[in-house]
């Protein structure tokens, strides 16, 4: 088996993650997908797992973090710098929301950073490594 990450994520509406996740650019994967949990697909190797508060808490006691918080900050590469700014202005219009922190612009590397409607921090960004600086 290929090796793969599935980023396992609380949520209090189901419905309304799978449609901004969807409109990020994300795939749903019905195999693993039920009224309690649904499979996004980023890539080959990147699964979200998005799970209702309750199926969370058949995995752990742990409390969840309230939406405020900043558990974790996924980063996922995009094609090109208008894709960054498309992903963000997605998630602005479907529940998230965009540049919870300042854009970063290096010149070879470009990052804006968004939350999900529950909170979860996303970095979208766009490398190109050849123009990292050689210093």
């Amino acid at each position: 088996m290929a090796k793969m990450i599935f980023v396992n994520l609380p949520v209090v509406d189901l419905k309304a993650s799978v449609g901004f996740y969807k409109a990020l650019g994300f795939n749903n994967n019905p195999l693993f997908t039920d009224d309690t949990a649904a499979c996004m697909v980023w890539s080959e190797a990147i699964n979200v797992m998005l799970l209702t508060q309750a199926r969370w808490r058949t995995f752990t006691d742990r409390p969840i973090p309230p939406a405020t918080s900043s558990e974790v900050m996924l980063a996922i590469s995009c094609d090109s710098r208008a894709a960054v700014d498309a992903m963000n202005e997605a998630a602005a219009a479907n529940g998230g929301t965009a540049d919870i922190n300042p854009p970063q612009d290096l010149g070879f590397l470009y990052n804006r950073d968004l939350a999900d409607p529950d909170g979860h921090v996303w970095e979208a960004m766009w490398m190109d490594p050849a123009a990292i600086p050689s210093s």
